[in-house]
């Protein structure tokens, strides 16, 4: 009967971290259904007053309103 070799195994050089695509998508995907909820289309226009911050939600609520 042959004799078993042991063999080593690599030690890992660093974290191996694999995500499923459901894990990025789902996060993103209730992002934005709450910015959408928070800027509907009413609110985004009143909020778009001049600032900074509003012409960056009318421009997210237009490109994901398409």
């Amino acid at each position: 009967m042959p004799a078993r070799t042991h063999t080593t195994r690599p030690e890992p050089s660093g974290v191996d971290v694999r995500l499923p695509w459901w894990a990025v998508a789902l996060p993103a995907a209730a992002f934005a259904v709450l910015l959408l909820l928070v800027a509907g289309p009413g609110q985004a226009q009143a909020a778009t007053g001049g600032s900074a911050a509003g012409q960056v939600l009318r421009h997210l609520v237009e490109l994901l309103t398409r």
